[in-house]
């Protein structure tokens, strides 16, 4: 037998909410495509809003030859994966300890990690100790900080926390040593934590660009971000000191870099939008972590 279930008005206004935020978040993404395919006078318009006037691919194509760009990418996959790798690391092996009831100091540790969470040097401090480090102009300034968050540790540690005490008590019997339980027990049940953990730091290193300006002066080794940020920033010409020739082929290039900066905001977007799927099955869990049971 199936039950059919009627649609009241309290469901169809909350059905038109939903779409109404859907709308609004995916919009300027979408808006952002079809200009970035369209015609580049059309998009110096701004008549575009639905869908695209006009095909124009070749900011794609100089993209996917842009060898610079293609560099900038490389050594952001590289910033990412030793990131979350270090982070993931430093979250586990600092966490399992701080469970055990057993650890002498367990508490005026907690106590500890806490301080810097909310209290920091700020940003000439931690300028003259990464110089001083030898880590000014390398690219172990953008990964050995922030290798080490306070939060996702005390994240993963209320997880751990959760993990009932006779698995490790059960093992110990059993004559596993600590890394045998941490391997085997505890990291295979916190897979939801870990998740959550992965893709934060995956988006935020993937986002950061603020401490590629001021620990790299070096571009070549700056990430795909600072990029992008020197391509949106690009400085302009004034076309009334120009011939009407030069004036003309200048506005064409100009139209044409317009179309560029659209074209790269999607290439350096989609990356980490598509990592979401991969998370999803233990990002819901993960992040309700802490969260109130009404």
């Amino acid at each position: 037998m199936t039950v059919k279930r009627k649609f009241n008005a309290g469901d169809i206004m909350i059905n038109l909410i939903m779409i109404l935020v859907c709308f609004i978040t995916l919009y300027p993404m979408y808006y952002v495509f079809i200009l970035s395919i369209s015609d580049p006078v059309a998009a110096a318009s701004m008549k575009v809003y639905f869908y695209p006037k006009g095909l124009y691919f070749r900011s794609y194509s100089i993209l996917a030859t842009d060898g610079n760009m293609w560099r900038s990418y490389g050594y952001t996959i590289f910033y990412v994966v030793a990131n979350t790798l270090l982070v993931l690391l430093t979250c586990i092996t600092c966490a399992y300890p701080l469970t055990s009831k057993k650890l002498m100091g367990r508490k005026f540790v907690v106590a500890f990690l806490l301080v810097p969470m909310y209290f920091g040097g700020g940003l000439i401090p931690s300028f003259l100790l990464i110089s001083k480090l030898g880590l000014y102009n390398t690219v172990w300034a953008l990964i050995i900080p922030s290798c080490f968050n306070v939060w996702y540790i005390i994240l993963t540690r209320t997880f751990f926390a959760g993990i009932p005490e006779s698995l490790r008590e059960s093992a110990r019997i059993d004559g596993a040593n600590n890394f045998t339980i941490l391997s085997r027990i505890y990291v295979p049940l916190s897979k939801p934590i870990l998740a959550v953990v992965g893709i934060y730091t995956i988006v935020n290193v993937w986002n950061s660009w603020f401490p590629s300006m001021v620990y790299q002066p070096d571009t070549a080794i700056q990430p795909l971000q600072m990029y992008l940020r020197r391509v949106l920033i690009e400085q302009t010409v004034d076309l009334t000191k120009l011939s009407q020739a030069e004036a003309e082929a200048m506005a064409r290039q100009k139209l044409s870099n317009n179309q560029l900066k659209y074209s790269m905001i999607i290439f350096t977007t989609l990356p980490v939008i598509f990592t979401y799927p991969f998370f999803q099955k233990y990002f819901v869990k993960g992040v309700m972590l802490g969260s109130l049971k009404g």
